[in-house]
Formats: structure tokens, sequence, C-alpha cells
């Protein structure tokens, strides 16, 4: 290999180490890498999006379109986006690790858009609209499943000293979306319960269905950007390009000989932490709506505006937690 980087886009990125001629990536490669990582980043933003933003306005909205629903059957509709990502999950990380990525992205973000719509239709059915909720929130949860997809690109396209931070930018991004989806959330309040109704196509845009119709947007922009940015990356944990990936092929000894043994304890223990904030999370999904309008005699428009707002703050706090770990473990 050549030792001397040349001076155009296809010069070789040298590795900082003893041997002068060992080429880490091309400037090409490595452009093209990054573009693709922050397709992920765009692809967790979006995802986070498509499910926060309706978070405050599930209750009323379950109310509007079907009185017969209580607070019991609101925590079934909160949980069912849950089951539907626990199950959708590890499907579409077995589906990544044997095809490209692109195909359990592409083919989750779709589900997520077609379940937005059918959310913003759920008022149509004579009767049982509760029930279609329920099956809409638990397809908006299954679409949402990419998330270990994402996550895994990025660990496996990144080498060993950018990891920390590219991980702790996709947790920022998530968190950036919790934050403006309430946001968003409280901005439609605007439009009111009562909106705009398109007789011919029988939808009506109003405070509750426009979110569910932006993440359907979003989710189509997201397509898009995958199929005409994103390309597939895997690099070591010096950030070598491993080259061409054989998915119908079971064994990863090529990609493991330089990895050191996965830690168990860290990756249980990790996991059980991700567990504690999702449940502690599960709080604001389920009674906060309820309790505030209860407690302090809120409309439902009040209620969805007033939550928002909470919803953005805490969002607000936990990228400021982000930052910090991202500056720390560089220490």
């Amino acid at each position: 290999m050549a030792s001397v980087v040349d001076e155009d886009d296809d010069c070789a990125l040298l590795l900082p180490s003893s041997d002068p001629g060992f080429i880490v990536e091309t400037q090409q490669e490595h452009k093209s890498r990054w573009r693709s990582i922050r397709v992920m980043y765009l692809t967790m933003f979006l995802s986070s999006v498509g499910f926060s933003i309706v978070v405050t306005s599930i209750w009323p909205y379950l109310q509007k379109i079907d009185p017969s629903a209580n607070t019991s059957f609101l925590g079934w509709v909160i949980a069912s986006y849950s089951l539907g990502q626990m199950v959708a999950s590890p499907l579409f990380g077995l589906w990544s690790n044997h095809r490209p990525r692109r195909e359990p992205l592409v083919v989750s973000i779709s589900i997520l858009v077609a379940a937005s719509c059918l959310y913003a239709y759920v008022h149509v059915p004579a009767s049982h609209n509760k029930y279609y909720m329920l099956i809409a929130r638990a397809l908006v949860g299954f679409g949402s499943g990419n998330v270990a997809v994402v996550r895994s690109y990025v660990a496996g396209a990144t080498s060993l000293s950018e990891r920390t931070s590219a991980m702790a930018n996709i947790s920022a991004f998530q968190a950036l979306g919790f934050i403006l989806g309430p946001a968003f959330q409280a901005a439609f309040t605007l439009i009111g319960e009562v909106g705009v109704t398109f007789t011919a196509i029988e939808l009506q845009v109003n405070m509750y269905t426009a979110p569910s119709l932006m993440g359907a947007f979003l989710g189509i922009v997201n397509i898009i950007l995958i199929f005409a940015i994103f390309r597939e990356h895997q690099v070591d944990d010096h950030g070598k390009q491993i080259g061409s990936i054989n998915y119908a092929s079971e064994s990863t000894e090529t990609i493991n000989e330089s990895e050191e043994p996965v830690d168990q304890i860290a990756v249980v223990s990790s996991n059980i932490l991700f567990f504690i904030i999702l449940f502690i999370f599960a709080i604001f999904e389920t009674i906060s709506t309820p309790l505030t309008m209860d407690m302090y005699a809120w409309t439902r428009t009040q209620a969805v505006f007033y939550n928002g707002i909470i919803l953005a703050a805490i969002g607000v706090e936990s990228v400021i937690v982000f930052i910090a770990v991202k500056i720390l473990s560089k220490k």
C-alpha cells in the first residue's frame, strides 16, 4: 500500500501507528461512512418524534373517538407500542444480520408511515374505535423496532475511539426527538379539536391527527434519505474498512479477530439501567395527561398543551445530560 497521502478526495487516511503504510480508509470512504451514520442519527430522531408527538394527546383523542374507553384501556393502548417494538426489535435485528440493513430499515419505516395514517383515521369506523387505535399504536411500535438496527449499524460503522461519541449522539438525537415531539403537539393545539375536514377522503386534520400525519410525512422523508444517501459500511476497532459484508454467512470470525471478548456483566447491567429509565418514562406516557386533567380541571386542549411543554422541558434536561456524558466519556 502506498504510504503517501494524495491531495484529492480519494486520498488515504493513515492509521496513527508505527506502520506508516497502514491505510485505514480513503477520504471518500470516510465521508460516505459518516454521511450514512448521520442518516442513522436522523432515523433515530424521526422514530423518536413519531413516538412522542402523540403521547400527550392519546387520552383526549381516545375519549373523543370512543367514550366507552377508560383509563385501564389507555394503559393497553400505551403498552401496545412497547409490545410491538419488543416483538419487532429482535426480528429486524435478525434480518439485518443476514441482509443489507437498508431492507429492514425501509420496511419498518413504511410500517410506521402506514400506522400513522391509520391513527389519523381511527375516528371513521362506526364502532370499536378504541380497538383500531390499539392496533395503530401497536403497528407504530412495530415499525419503531428499527432502533435496534440503527444502534447496531452505528456500533459496527465506528472505530473504538469514535463509538462512545457516536452512541452518545444517537441518544442525544433520540432525546431531541422526545423534546420536539411534545413541542410539536403543543403547537398543534392551535388547530383545535375540530380543525379542517376533507370530506372526499374522510380525513379530519385537527390537533389529534395532525401530529400523526406529520410523523408519516417525516417517515417518507426518512425513506428517501435512506435510498439516496445511506450506504453500508463496517470497520474494525481501529477504523479500517472491513470490505464487503457476507450477509449469508453466520460466521463473523473475520470481524471479531481483533476484538476482545464481550463483557457480559456490563451488557446486562446496561440493559437493566435502560429498562429502568423506560419504566420511569412510562409514567409520563400513561397517567400524566389524565392525572393533570383530574387534578387541575384542565380541558383536553389545555392538558395536551401543558403536558407537551412539560415533556419538552424534561427532554431539554436529557440533552444536557447526554452532552455531559459525551464530554466526560473522553476523560
